[in-house]
């Protein structure tokens, strides 16, 4: 009953909605940024290299809008993904410490934990936004194959009718790696609040929330980039009517040569294509999800009249 408890709590509850809340505002404020981002990893004939030139090409080419293609599908996606994440690290972190004071260690175990629950139950979604969000676009790449889905039902049976209920886990390998972007990421995070507590336990200053949520994407982010790259072009299935990489799947072998034929083609540094973009806009939209999600979850224990010294002991 204690165990039910831990793991399906109000607490869990708060902290699941504030960083769903929180990562969705901050999407939305810098959505241009991964629209920039996706555009540069996965249209490889793109001459354009920084993330004002390619907006800028996108916004003539396209219209005004075009950086917000696909906001739906991905805000959508992110608000489940984030729910999931929040609500396991919390849920699964209550359940192991038991009061005690966490460690990186265990923050990192956590993470990985969370992280790998939320691929399983969220890959799906995260296709499907990713073939929205380039429906339209005028890419340089003519190999790259166009899609026509009206809407988030009809790119899932469109999917499911044409490539089969397993194309909706594509990328799933590379996300599975990938659960070590938010486990490093919140590893750093806690334990930078951890320290900036020490000794006089008292709420962090918003700068001081922005600052340490900027450092910890950043340092994830770079680590594990050229797997998000992976990870668009599979989710994307740009290779699936090709005909060398007709049978690649999501697997460790096709990462290993979807890596080397980017390296041929750009050289080592073709590992980190789109990835300015990629830090400008996972930096401050990380960074801002922090100080959202921190400020309603304290709020709201405050509102509630609920203890909230499991919130403080994180």
């Amino acid at each position: 009953m204690n165990m039910a408890a831990e793991v399906f709590s109000y607490e869990s509850l708060v902290h699941a909605v504030s960083g769903a809340v929180g990562s969705v505002t901050a999407m939305t404020v810098f959505f241009p940024l991964d629209t920039a981002r996706l555009r540069l990893q996965v249209d490889e004939n793109r001459k354009a290299k920084s993330t004002p030139a390619i907006l800028a090409e996108i916004v003539k080419e396209e219209g005004l809008l075009a950086p917000y293609r696909g906001w739906f599908p991905v805000i959508c996606s992110l608000c489940c993904s984030n729910f999931v994440y929040f609500y396991c690290f919390h849920s699964l972190k209550a359940r192991l410490l038991k009061g005690k004071p966490s460690a990186p260690s265990t923050d990192l175990i956590v993470g990985i934990t969370a992280g790998i629950v939320n691929v399983l139950v969220t890959t799906p979604l995260w296709v499907v936004n990713t073939r929205l969000k380039l429906q339209g676009s005028k890419f340089r790449n003519e190999d790259i194959r166009t899609t026509n889905y009206a809407s988030i039902l009809d790119a899932f049976a469109q999917i499911v009718r044409q490539e089969g209920v397993g194309a909706l886990w594509n990328g799933t390998f590379p996300s599975l790696l990938l659960v070590l972007n938010p486990a490093i990421q919140f590893m750093i995070y806690e334990g930078l609040k951890r320290h900036l507590k020490k000794g006089v336990p008292r709420e962090l200053s918003s700068i001081e929330v922005f600052l340490i949520g900027a450092l910890a994407k950043a340092v994830a982010t770079t680590a594990t980039y050229p797997l998000q790259t992976i990870q668009s072009i599979l989710r994307f299935g740009q290779y699936s009517r090709s005909t060398d990489e007709s049978k690649i799947l999501s697997s460790l072998r096709s990462i290993k040569l979807l890596l080397l034929n980017r390296v041929r083609k750009y050289g080592m540094l073709g590992l980190f294509k789109g990835l300015e973009a990629k830090l400008l806009q996972t930096v401050l939209t990380a960074a801002l999800m922090f100080l959202l999600y921190e400020k309603i979850t304290s709020c709201t224990f405050s509102a509630m009249g609920l203890s909230h010294n499991n919130h403080k002991r994180r």
